[in-house]
């Protein structure tokens, strides 16, 4: 036997194929037949026909055994994707998604995505973190990643908004993610980002707005600790909801004990809105979200 039929077999190229437009027959088979003929091989598929928007949404891993690039895959795509009107876009499946974090003075979610990024458990690669404070700067600094404080007030956040514009530019970044960034975001850079960024909450609101809202829970003896991660949009906190979790709570727990509990919920929503973001699994439905989980 050959030395080179001893070598165990290439791994074939893994591609993610996402579409969304008017539902109407013939959309899987025009995509399974492309897949078909270019000599791809469909390794798991997903659908959704909304009744209640006329919309079909689809996301296809395939692979592909013949050498080729994302570039052909979309262009010999493109008539399949005019003929239905589909939104889509093809994406390599081991890519990983170039991201931005961004904090204020809370860190758990911070800590919690670097350190999930770092052992592989999330498919990113963080390009910077940005804050508006300098609490966090020796943390990412110990994770060898670019770290950008800009300050916010009233007067320069048109400025410190154009500084995170070119960032976010300069460092080719795909998702920017708000991990407890406490400044309301303009309506302007919510458009220039839109479907760009998420944010996570404590599910609370709007009951329990302001200061010390799991404090505000407690005095009114809540049963569950909630939070909730969501796309970013002009309405503060309102945008497409992509992930929640949820924690049950008895009598006796305390406000800080609330508070634990909160940050930990907050980890888990945030952890999975980013990792199904980055792996293409996510697509907008008007106000709500196609989450192919």
């Amino acid at each position: 036997m050959s030395e080179q039929s001893n070598r165990a077999a290439a791994p074939a190229d893994q591609y993610v194929l996402t579409l969304s437009c008017p539902d109407k027959q013939g959309i899987v088979h025009a995509v399974s037949s492309y897949l078909f003929m270019t000599g791809c091989n469909i390794e798991d598929s997903q659908q959704f026909g909304d009744h209640d928007t006329g919309l079909f949404f689809m996301r296809v891993h395939f692979s592909a055994d013949a050498p080729v690039t994302v570039e052909k895959l979309r262009a010999s795509f493109a008539a399949i994707g005019d003929s239905f009107q589909m939104d889509w876009r093809i994406d390599r499946a081991d890519q990983k998604m170039r991201i931005l974090l961004m904090v204020s003075r809370f860190g758990h979610c911070l800590n919690d995505l670097l350190f999930r990024a770092r052992i592989g458990a999330l498919p990113v690669e963080i390009a910077g973190v940005v804050s508006n404070h300098t609490d966090f700067a020796e943390l990412v600094a110990s994770y060898n990643i670019p770290f950008h404080h800009i300050p916010v007030t009233k007067d320069t956040k048109p400025e410190a908004e154009a500084r995170l514009l070119e960032i976010v530019r300069e460092e080719k970044v795909e998702l920017v993610v708000l991990a407890r960034y406490m400044q309301v975001l303009s309506d302007d850079l919510c458009k220039q980002l839109s479907g760009r960024i998420i944010n996570i909450h404590h599910s609370f609101l709007p009951s329990f707005k302001g200061a010390k809202p799991y404090h505000q829970a407690h005095a009114r003896g809540v049963k569950l600790i909630g939070a909730t991660a969501h796309y970013v949009t002009a309405d503060l906190d309102e945008g497409p909801i992509i992930e929640q979790e949820v924690e049950r709570v008895g009598h006796d727990v305390t406000p800080d004990q609330l508070v634990a509990v909160g940050r930990d919920v907050e980890c888990q929503a945030l952890a999975r809105a980013v990792k199904w973001h980055a792996e293409h699994r996510i697509l907008l439905n008007g106000r709500r979200t196609v989450v192919f989980a």
